[in-house]
């Protein structure tokens, strides 16, 4: 059994390894990182092989130096502090201020970052990280193993019982081996943890600090920050990635809603804007390069088990029923979202089931009268959604599911509301009823599924279930992905079938990216990396 494990195992892990470690960025590959996936860029000087052409090339790459962007986002950030950041709004900004030993590139495959290379024992218990030589902190200080084993400590709870990261509650200890080399021993063998190691490193005994003077490695430093109106972050010169960033300045700004997004794009006061809907790309069409690609988001009508009418298995699969998904989709998103119906992202083909077969993906709404009745509801019912009105996406979805609902019965009144009172009052405080918006995922299959255990911190919908929590369980413990693959395909199955949320679909990310600028990358993590992207002109 051990064997069968650890070939297992290390097969997984292989495939990380060779998605980055072995090609770790440095000076010797910056030619091809820095024009992977970029519109417009050269050959490399070695490939053209004359003094002529390299001198040409050369200042073709200098001229791509300099400059300012201005990127719009939908939200006000939750905390400084990157281990304490909640919400996906948040991550995508402090990815550029932060790494871990390890981060995700735009193909989702992990590389190094501040380790250079890394070895997991036979057994799976142990990780040794070797160092990178003279990464640099933005305080000027390099990044040494103390730093390391401070972070990964204050992260899992090993410092004071307090885990900040829930995927690294299970290290057991971390330990310096010499000033290159950290070695982290987990209570048990797991598949997935490798990429919690994406978890930012900071400086040692930085800790409270992080959340007003954010201090990271990434390739650009923090500037300021004022609430509701942005973050301001600079070029770090001594990033360890040599060539990167282009830009000398980027300003995430705060815009309040999709209205004043669409008059600041038109105004050209912002350089990028994501999650544009179908509607808003055709208005910008001539302006803008308009950019899409799948996203990391599973939107849903999101219903709080715990309370009236949602405490009724019935009435939850009564609005699955009722919900006509297809035309959802193609209002809000010209037909370019994937629907789905499953708390796992259809990018991840071993582990995701296919379940829209279970409630369909247009209207039934004969069913959802007849559920109703059944749950002692025949005359219908009535609900409120909160809507976080920062994201048109939402809102239109949110209105063009409400009138559908009406067939059925189901009287849906919106209330919109602010980011910071749908995180506080939805998300932390679980006072509502339904709400419509969206998750988003990382790379790994438990991501989402891991939040909807009864009792769960991050539970909001207080989904409660005895059989999905042993589902997962034994996905969670499985060390053949065979079998973690067949648990985590019945978890979803129970959770499809007792109707937790009313999924909807997978958006598409449409961005508006100023004429002028290239390099941008899509990545199947919810992020904005600002490093590669440069002005053309």
């Amino acid at each position: 059994m051990k064997k069968k494990f650890s070939i297992t195992l290390m097969a997984l892990l292989l495939v990380a390894a060779l998605g980055g470690c072995a090609g770790g960025k440095s000076s010797e590959d910056k030619s091809s990182t820095a024009s992977s996936n970029t519109q417009g860029t050269e050959s490399s000087a070695a490939t053209q092989g004359t003094e002529t052409q390299e001198t040409e090339t050369q200042v073709e790459q200098d001229s791509k130096y300099g400059g300012k962007v201005v990127v719009g986002v939908q939200q006000d950030i939750d905390s400084l502090d990157p281990h304490k950041a909640t919400a996906a709004g948040t991550k995508e900004i402090l990815f550029n201020i932060f790494e871990g030993l390890l981060k995700v590139n735009e193909n989702g495959s992990l590389i190094c970052a501040v380790a250079s290379d890394y070895s997991v024992s036979e057994d799976g218990l142990t990780y040794t990280f070797t160092l990178r030589d003279n990464v640099k902190f933005h305080n000027g200080n390099n990044v040494t193993a103390e730093d390391v084993k401070y972070s990964l400590e204050r992260a899992s709870g090993l410092l004071d019982g307090t885990a900040l990261v829930s995927s690294l509650k299970m290290l057991k200890s971390v330990d310096i081996v010499d000033e290159h080399t950290v070695q982290v021993t987990t209570e048990s063998a797991n598949l997935e943890l490798i990429y919690s190691f994406t978890t930012a490193i900071i400086p040692a005994g930085s800790g409270e600090a992080e959340g007003s003077n954010p201090i990271g490695t990434g390739p650009f430093a923090f500037v300021s920050y004022k609430p509701q109106e942005g973050l301001v972050l600079k070029k770090n010169p001594e990033y360890w990635q040599e060539g990167l960033p282009y830009l000398d300045e980027v300003d995430f700004k705060i815009v309040s809603g999709s209205d004043s997004a669409l008059l600041e794009l038109k105004g050209h006061s912002i350089d990028l804007y994501s999650y544009l809907t179908d509607s808003q790309a055709a208005e910008l069409a001539n302006d803008y390069q308009i950019l899409s690609a799948s996203s990391d988001v599973l939107q849903g009508m999101f219903l709080n088990n715990a309370v009236a009418p949602f405490d009724n298995v019935k009435v939850r699969q009564a609005v699955c029923y009722a919900m006509d998904r297809d035309l959802a989709n193609e209002f809000v998103v010209g037909g370019n979202g994937t629907i789905m119906s499953a708390p796992m992202l259809p990018a991840m083909k071993d582990y995701y089931v296919e379940l829209n077969d279970v409630y369909g993906t247009g209207a039934n709404v004969e069913k959802a009268k007849q559920l109703l009745a059944e749950a002692g509801y025949p005359d219908g019912v009535s609900f409120t959604v909160r809507v976080p009105s920062n994201y048109e996406a939402h809102v239109q979805t949110a209105e063009v599911i409400a009138e559908q609902l009406k067939d059925a019965n189901i009287d849906c009144k919106i209330e919109l509301i602010d980011w910071n009172t749908w995180l506080e009052d939805v998300y932390k405080g679980r006072n509502y009823q339904a709400t419509l918006c969206g998750i988003t995922c990382d790379m790994t299959p438990s991501y989402l599924t891991v939040r909807f255990q009864s009792g769960h911190n991050k539970n909001f919908i207080n989904f409660a279930s005895a059989e999905y929590d042993a589902a997962y369980k034994k996905a969670e413990a499985s060390l053949n992905l065979e079998e973690k693959a067949k648990f985590y395909k019945e978890a979803q199955e129970i959770f499809v079938r007792e109707a937790g949320t009313a999924f909807i679909q997978v958006p598409p990310i449409t961005i508006a990216l100023n004429k002028d600028l290239a390099g941008y990358k899509f990545y199947p993590i919810y992020v904005q990396d600002m490093s590669t992207v440069y002005f053309t002109k």
